[in-house]
């Protein structure tokens, strides 16, 4: 009985079959290929599926296949016969050298079969009998029991079903394939009729665009158009602008004169505008009045100034230029001091600007003289400020080196200070020291006749020192009068050497500096000539020496003889402990 299989281990079967297939080499996959119309046929044919597919060959092609393998043996022995030793090798690399040549024309002869021109020539060659041993060498060909017989009838089995439930497969995907086909065709409708919306689309697109560019370059000449226009009502702002700014510095300019001039004018004068200024603002009633008659005026110069302008704007009256009056002829002062009224009737347009400004200077002399004599006054002032700084300054310099000169002397007077206390200390050690060295007299150490003669020496010694020093006395100093002498000439020295400026120290010390190198270098150049001659004496005592020729061995050290080591005789010791017992306890 055979085993249930299912389907997928059938499916798999062949898989895994040829797999096994196409590792086997080519030529097994040429085997396989040519057994593809065998196996077709048998699917084809139920009938020659149940019969036995190995087939055995006649008796005549035994016997001629025989002959013609004694013939190639026969040939090929004569051959070897005929070799040199050195071309001859062993029997096994011969026949896999053999086997190796017919499996790689046999490879050849696949790929060409592949091609389909050479199918009569590998049936040929599958007739050859050295391609069937080849192809057998390797393998065990024994009897085939029952078992084995099963087995082979049940894969044949298995291969069988498998190939119906493959064809089966297939036959669904093909099913699967129409199927698919269909639905390709009915996409493929759905994309036309896409892609002729998706065209119309695009013409209505581009029709919109086209509009939408004509509409843009409309906007666009509209927006040129205001921008032009801008920039023309920019460039009169501007203008304006810069007049205005003009006209702001220019009344800076003369509300400066204006200031100054009032400043220069007297107190009185002063006092008695600011009181008419009081009395104007007192009468409300006659401002008002005239401010009615400046509306009325200023409303018909608007309704002119609307007709004349094509923007509808109202432009400013033009400003009267204050510096013309200046530049004429000076007028009396009756003229210069009309009443407003009059002037706003003779002029209009200074309706909206402030009264003319009434002032103290009639006739520019005037300003003049007041300037010549501020002129004056300043430079009386600066003449005076400069003496007082010149004089500020002297007494700044004096004051200046006198503080100087003080911290000189403090200093000066801190240093002797400090210069006593040293010696104050000084003397004090220097006294300890000889009260030391006075006990140590008086403690009978020393002679007095020794004493007297290290005073004399000492007295010797201080003069020799003095006279180096100080010079020759006069008269006849003692020894502590010396030594005071010779202190205070140290002390004179010291201070000296304080008040010699500090380059001609530096530059003294450098030229020591420079005696002693130079010093230095002549004594090292004097060793080094010493030396030199040493070693010329040396090696002239060299040459001329003896040569002196050792002969004989080499004198060597004794080696050192090897230590006796003693070795302690266990008997005799027994025997000597044994008589000292004898004779202690026996005697």
């Amino acid at each position: 009985m055979l085993s249930p299989v299912s389907s997928d281990a059938l499916v798999k079967e062949p898989a895994s079959h040829k797999k096994k297939t196409a590792k086997a080499g080519p030529l097994v996959a040429a085997k396989s290929r040519h057994l593809k119309p065998v196996v077709s046929e048998m699917e084809s044919d139920p009938e020659h599926s149940e019969r036995n597919p190995f087939t055995m060959p006649a008796d005549s092609n035994i016997f001629l296949l025989r002959k013609k393998e004694q013939e190639r043996k026969k040939m090929e022995h004569q051959r070897k016969l005929k070799m040199k030793v050195h071309e001859k090798g062993l029997h096994t690399t011969r026949t896999k050298a053999n086997q190796a040549a017919l499996r790689r024309k046999l490879r050849m002869e696949e790929e060409e079969g592949l091609q389909g021109d050479g199918e009569e020539e590998l049936l040929e060659l599958r007739d050859h009998p050295a391609w069937k041993i080849a192809m057998i060498k390797d393998r065990n060909i024994d009897k085939e029991s029952i078992n084995e017989f099963i087995r082979k009838k049940r894969e044949m089995f298995l291969l069988e079903y498998a190939l119906t439930v493959k064809r089966e497969e297939m036959q669904n995907l093909e099913e699967v394939a129409a199927a698919e086909e269909r639905k390709l065709m009915r996409a493929e409708k759905f994309l036309e009729k896409d892609s002729i919306m998706f065209d119309e689309f695009l013409k209505e697109n581009d029709k919109n665009s086209v509009e939408a560019i004509r509409i843009a370059e409309q906007e666009a000449k509209v927006k040129l158009e205001k921008v032009s226009e801008i920039k023309r009502i920019t460039a009169k702002m501007v203008a304006i602008k810069s007049d205005i700014s003009k006209y702001e510095d220019i009344l800076k300019e003369y509300s400066m004169y204006k200031d100054f001039l009032l400043k220069l004018s007297p107190q009185e004068w002063q006092e008695e505008q600011a009181q008419k200024r009081k009395t104007q603002g007192a009468n409300p009633a006659r401002d008002k009045d005239n401010d009615k008659d400046k509306d009325k005026k200023t409303g018909q110069q608007d309704k002119r100034a609307e007709s004349q302008s094509s923007t509808g704007r109202r432009e400013l009256p033009p400003l009267r230029d204050p510096r013309v009056p200046s530049r004429q002829s000076p007028k009396p002062a009756s003229q210069s001091q009309k009443p407003t009224a009059e002037s706003r009737t003779e002029d209009p347009s200074l309706s909206d600007y402030e009264e003319e400004p009434e002032l103290y200077f009639t006739d520019p002399q005037q300003l003049l003289d007041l300037l010549t004599e501020l002129e004056e006054q300043n430079l009386s002032l600066i003449q005076n400020s400069r003496e007082t700084e010149e004089a500020l300054e002297e007494l700044r310099q004096v004051m200046e080196q006198t503080r100087q000169k003080m911290e000189r002397e403090t200093e000066q007077l801190m240093r002797q200070i400090d210069l006593m206390t040293q010696n104050i200390q000084q003397e004090e050690d220097r006294a300890a020291e000889l009260e030391i060295k006075a006990r140590l007299f008086s403690y009978g150490k020393y002679k007095e006749d020794d004493q007297d003669s290290m005073l004399e020496s000492l007295g010797q010694k201080v003069e020799e020192v003095f006279r180096s020093c100080v010079g020759d006395s006069e008269g006849n100093l003692s020894t502590l009068q010396m030594l005071t002498a010779i202190e205070g000439k140290l002390g004179e020295l010291l201070e000296n050497v304080e008040t010699i400026p500090r380059d001609r120290v530096l530059m003294a010390e450098r030229a020591k500096e420079r005696e002693r190198r130079l010093r230095l270098r002549e004594e090292k150049i004097q060793q080094q000539k010493q030396h030199q001659e040493e070693r010329l004496r040396k090696a002239l005592e060299r040459a001329q020496a003896d040569i002196s020729k050792t002969t004989g061995r080499k004198l060597m050290f004794r080696s050192q003889p090897p230590e006796r080591k003693i070795k302690q005789n266990l008997d005799q010791d027994n025997t000597d402990k044994e008589k000292e017992e004898h004779l202690y306890f026996f005697t």
